[in-house]
C-alpha cells in the first residue's frame, strides 16, 4: 500500500478528536495538512449532547460543540481539508520513525501526532489513589427519591457481570497506551503530560501553533469538574470531595423547584462544591468558590447562608 504523509495526525475518532480537529481549524490547519485516523466508520461527534437531548423534556439540548451534519453538508467542519481515514485500526506506532501501521498494512507518516485514544478502565486504588463516592447520603437520598417518585424501580445490591456481544460474537479491546509503550514516558497506567498536554514528546493542538508562530499559551488551568442532565435535573461539581460535607437548600425529592447544594469543607477552607439546578450565574459563581477556596468559620453558619455563601466572592 502507498504511504500517505501529513503533517499533523490525531489518532483517534472520539470525543477529544472532535474537540482537537476543531481547534485545528480555529487556528487555521491547511487543507490537506490534518488527518484523523479512526477505527470507526463515521466521523468524530460529541456523543454525551446525543443522550441529554433525549432526556431534556422541554425540547432539544444545545447543538454539540462539533458536529457533523449541520452547516458545512454532512461532515460539517470536517470538508475543510481535514482528511478523515475511517475504518482504519492503528496496529503498531514507531514514535523514532513517526510511522503508524495500520492493522491493514497501510503507513502513515506524520511530522506531529495527537494522541486521542481514550482510555482503558483502570482502578485508581491499584495506584493507592482514595476516591470517595461524589454523593453523599443526603445527596443521594434526594436522587433515590426522585427517580422512585417517577416510577423508576431501583434494583440495589446488584452488580452487572456482564454485557452483550456484537453479531460475531466478539467482544475485544486493546489497552490503547500500549502502541506508545516504551516509547513516551507513562505514570499510573496512563501518558504522562505537562499542563500543556503535552507527552515527553512535545504536541498539544494550541501549543503546536503558537511553537510555530513564535507566541506562547498559557497552562491549562485544571478545575475538577463534573455535570450531569437528566429530565428537569441539572447538577454541576466542582472541586474536591473532601472532608465535612455541608447540606442545603431544598432537598425534598417531591418538591417543584428541588435547588440544593452541598459544600465540602477541609481544613478549614470550601473545598468542594455541588449545586442542583442552578442558574448559569449561579453555577459560574460555585466554579469560582472552588477555585478561590474561601475559609469557613462555622459549618452550622454555612449551611444556613446556603446558595448566598458562594455570592460573596
Amino acid at each position: 500500500m502507498a504511504e500517505k504523509s501529513f503533517k499533523y495526525v490525531i489518532i483517534g475518532g472520539g470525543v477529544a478528536a472532535g474537540y482537537a480537529a476543531r481547534e485545528f481549524a480555529k487556528q487555521g490547519v491547511q487543507p490537506g495538512e490534518l488527518a484523523i485516523i479512526s477505527k470507526e466508520a463515521v466521523a468524530p461527534y460529541e456523543r454525551p449532547a446525543l443522550s441529554k437531548g433525549y432526556l431534556f423534556p422541554e425540547g432539544t439540548a444545545r447543538l454539540p460543540g462539533f458536529h457533523v451534519c449541520v452547516g458545512s453538508g454532512e461532515r460539517g467542519f470536517f470538508l475543510s481539508g481535514i482528511a478523515l481515514i475511517l475504518s482504519t485500526e492503528i496496529v503498531k506506532a514507531d514514535i523514532t520513525e513517526k510511522t503508524l501501521t495500520s492493522a491493514a498494512g497501510a503507513t502513515f507518516k506524520y511530522q506531529i501526532l495527537i494522541i486521542a485514544t481514550g482510555s482503558t478502565v483502570i482502578k485508581l486504588t491499584d495506584f493507592g489513589v482514595q476516591v470517595p463516592r461524589l454523593f453523599t447520603a443526603g445527596i443521594a437520598a434526594f436522587y433515590e427519591g426522585y427517580y422512585a417518585n417517577k416510577g423508576i424501580n431501583i434494583i440495589k445490591g446488584t452488580v452487572a457481570v456482564g454485557f452483550g456481544t456484537n453479531a460475531n460474537g466478539e467482544a475485544s479491546w486493546m489497552a490503547l497506551t500500549a502502541l506508545f509503550k516504551g516509547q513516551v514516558v507513562e505514570e499510573k497506567g496512563g501518558i504522562k503530560t505537562d499542563a500543556f498536554f503535552k507527552t515527553s514528546i512535545p504536541g498539544g493542538c494550541k501549543v503546536i501553533f503558537a511553537s510555530e508562530k513564535g507566541t506562547s499559551v498559557d497552562e491549562y488551568d485544571y478545575l475538577p469538574y463534573f455535570y450531569s442532565r437528566a429530565f428537569d435535573l441539572s447538577w454541576q461539581f466542582y472541586g474536591e470531595n473532601v472532608g465535612d460535607a455541608v447540606l442545603f437548600g431544598d432537598s425534598n425529592p417531591t418538591s417543584p423547584t428541588h435547588k440544593f447544594g452541598t459544600y465540602w469543607i477541609k481544613d478549614g477552607k470550601v473545598v468542594g462544591v455541588f449545586l442542583e439546578s442552578g442558574t448559569p450565574e449561579e453555577n459560574k459563581a460555585f466554579a469560582n468558590l472552588a477555585r478561590v477556596q474561601p475559609a469557613v468559620s462555622s459549618l452550622d453558619e454555612l449551611a444556613k447562608e446556603g446558595l448566598a455563601f458562594a455570592s460573596k466572592f
